[in-house]
């Protein structure tokens, strides 16, 4: 697939935004569907692109584990969650979802290209692509097919103890050498709050991110709390952000959503 087959693909998009953390468990899916679903609760036209080939999530957060792909004359259609939302990942092409995907190099960049030039969102306002942890074939092959509609920029998700904001360093330098922007930085898991006593743990230590994001010179988006709610939603595949809006972790949600618009006006 060539990079003109992605840019016509990608004409009706108009902004793509790339989600990426260091290592893996950080909770990088879960921010990439809070920041999607937040922007599609206010109106827009949101699609998540899952190429976390060897570990993709989306489909059971999102509960649409039993959907199947569609293939029109237009493309693949990808799943709807709301009207706002839909949602495309390898997930939804494998036989059974406990199967392991075993492939190289060569054939996980096949499959990104092929995401990006097939898939038929339709109109977007916002593309939220949810890459898997670390930098690998996966980020190159969507830097390369996107390299003629160039991303708007990424958001980098870490977890608030140091060995987490150790290896988000490698995707900030990712960033700047393929000369994307960097839209700002997400601590996730950045405290528990007794839900009898109000008394917030840090289990994960506290502000590493924040303290990283201003070493780097990166915008800080916000932290997001350890919620037991979200936990629970992602695990049946609730909508958390439609399920409790009135949150102080939906509030949250909500706030670092338009921290990240306000990066790109």
């Amino acid at each position: 697939m060539s990079a003109e087959e992605v840019q016509y693909r990608m004409r009706d998009v108009k902004h793509i935004i790339l989600v990426l953390s260091g290592k893996g468990g950080v909770g990088k899916s879960t921010c990439a569907l809070q920041l999607a679903t937040s922007l599609s609760l206010v109106g827009l036209k949101v699609g998540i692109l899952d190429i976390d080939v060897c570990g993709p999530s989306l489909p059971t957060i999102t509960g649409t584990t039993n959907a199947d792909i569609l293939q029109t004359s237009e493309g693949w259609n990808p799943v709807k969650v709301t009207d706002n939302l839909s949602v495309m990942s390898i997930g939804y092409l494998l036989g059974d979802r406990n199967d392991p995907v075993v492939w190289r190099g060569p054939r996980k960049s096949g499959m990104v290209a092929q995401f990006l030039s097939m898939t038929h969102f339709g109109p977007l306002d916002y593309l939220i692509i949810d890459t898997p942890p670390g930098t690998s074939d996966e980020h190159m092959a969507v830097v390369q097919a996107l390299s003629t509609a160039r991303p708007d920029g990424c958001v980098l998700v870490s977890t608030p103890q140091e060995v987490a904001t150790l290896d988000v360093r490698k995707e900030i330098s990712f960033a700047r050498k393929t000369g994307i922007a960097t839209l700002g930085f997400i601590e996730n898991m950045s405290g528990f709050a007794c839900p009898d006593c109000s008394h917030v743990t840090y289990i994960f230590g506290h502000g590493g991110g924040e303290a990283l994001a201003h070493e780097a010179g990166v915008p800080f988006l916000g932290r997001v709390p350890l919620d037991p709610e979200l936990a629970e939603a992602e695990e049946t595949g609730a909508m958390f952000l439609m399920e409790h809006p009135g949150s102080s972790t939906a509030v949250t949600w909500r706030g670092i959503a338009e921290a990240m618009v306000a990066q790109l006006q």
